[in-house]
């Protein structure tokens, strides 16, 4: 089965959490916080590695996840980052975020990298809390959590030329005689179920990528046949090879059929330059009826005309050599380059809401306030501390109290639940 689509989730790592530390050094009396911070969390990379031809590897696994930050150490001493985890892709993968629909990236160059979820940046450790008026502070932060986001793959097919046409018209068989590639070839309508590329070579100088598309049928823009499938596959091709298969009872009504089929599903697929294949010259009758397919097609306008025969290699050498001619004169394939799409909230917007959940629960939203919330080690009194002075300062708890906040009711700020108790700290 030929893998061009998957979803998966991708999972940044947690940055790692501040430590609380003292030096303790017998010669070195108020050694004073030597707490260091927490490594960062790991990135997911996607890259684009050009050995790749499908999305098979994302069948059966489904999640991928960058390593954490590990934690700070004593003697101010930081906590090592988590490794990014490289995500290996095909060239053509397009990556769309399932939540938003936006394009997120289009990779298409070999070796190219697109960090599609961010690590978590580490926690302070409580070197970084010593003032002059609290130099020995219990205060450390946990680190922030990396971004986790769901991705949908599209792979097309990254190829010079595109072989289009009804089922068994002799595009596989072309495919095979001219490359190396060993697509199956049998007698009997959609032999071909999955795209197939090879490289032609015509010297060591002069190659192009060629892919054989299943056979296309009237209907296949809106979902029928198999080619519907694979229609999208010819966006990137930059030259279209259709093979007419020159035994059909009428070849020049099939041509129009596919190239209705094109023109239907858009994307600019009938702007491409377009050579047009007669195929089968081997069979009987077809060679005396080229003058007449010939002059037909000119009256469509289509000049770029040649009969082979892929079952003898008949002027297959020459039609090669005019498809390389012709993709180093065609445009290349409109691509989508968009700018990096992040999905962390953004904590500099200072407005929160307050809203009732259940008759004695509460829910603080706001992005900054959240943050400072996560980054609260609770074990600790004076980082306590520290947050209810935040959280006065913000207003925050001057507006519980005028929503109707009681004792004992429960605040939820992020993944945090508190319970309300009017007490001085």
């Amino acid at each position: 089965m030929f893998y061009d689509r998957a979803t998966i989730r991708v999972v940044a790592g947690h940055g790692g959490k501040g430590a609380v530390a003292f030096r303790r050094e017998k010669y070195i009396p108020f050694g004073g916080p030597s707490g260091g911070d927490g490594g960062r969390g790991g990135d997911v990379v996607l890259v684009v590695n050009r050995h790749l031809n499908t999305l098979y590897h994302f069948a059966h696994k489904k999640e991928h996840a960058a390593d954490d930050g590990q934690p700070g150490l004593i003697k101010t001493m930081h906590g090592g980052g988590g490794d990014d985890l490289l995500v290996q892709v095909p060239p053509g993968t397009l990556v769309i975020d399932t939540e938003t629909g936006a394009v997120v990236a289009d990779l298409i160059d070999a070796d190219q990298r697109m960090v599609v979820a961010r690590g978590g940046r580490g926690g302070r450790g409580n070197a970084r809390f010593a003032t002059s008026t609290n130099q020995a502070p219990r205060i450390a932060e946990q680190g922030d959590p990396g971004e986790v986001r769901d991705l949908r793959l599209e792979l097309k097919l990254l190829a010079d030329v595109g072989l289009v046409g009804k089922p068994n018209a002799g595009k596989s068989t072309l495919l095979s005689v001219t490359t190396a590639a060993k697509p199956e070839i049998a007698p009997y309508p959609f032999t071909t179920l999955q795209p197939n590329l090879g490289v032609v070579a015509l010297s060591v100088n002069e190659t192009f990528v060629m892919a054989d598309l299943p056979g296309l049928i009237e209907g296949a823009s809106q979902g029928k046949g198999l080619g519907h499938e694979f229609l999208r596959h010819i966006e990137r091709t930059r030259v279209l090879l259709h093979v007419l298969d020159g035994g059909a009872l009428d070849p020049l009504e099939d041509f129009a059929a596919i190239n209705a089929e094109l023109e239907e599903f858009g994307h600019g697929l009938m702007r491409k330059p377009q050579i047009v294949v007669i195929n089968k010259l081997d069979v009987p009758g077809v060679r005396e009826m080229l003058p007449e397919f010939e002059k037909a097609l000119a009256e469509m306008g289509y000049e770029d005309v040649l009969a082979v025969s892929a079952l003898t290699r008949e002027n297959t050498r020459t039609l090669l050599g005019r498809a390389y001619q012709v993709v180093q004169t065609a445009p290349e394939p409109e691509l989508v380059r968009p700018a990096p799409v992040l999905i962390r909230p953004a904590f500099d917007d200072d407005a929160f809401t307050i809203e009732r959940e259940g008759e004695d629960v509460w829910r603080v939203r706001c992005g900054k306030i959240e943050r400072a919330v996560q980054r609260t080690r609770t074990e600790f009194h004076e980082a306590l501390v520290r947050l209810h002075g935040y959280l006065e300062r913000q207003g925050v708890l001057a507006a519980l109290r005028e929503a109707g906040v009681q004792e004992g009711d429960s605040v939820r700020i992020a993944s945090f639940e508190f319970e309300w108790v009017e007490t001085e700290f």
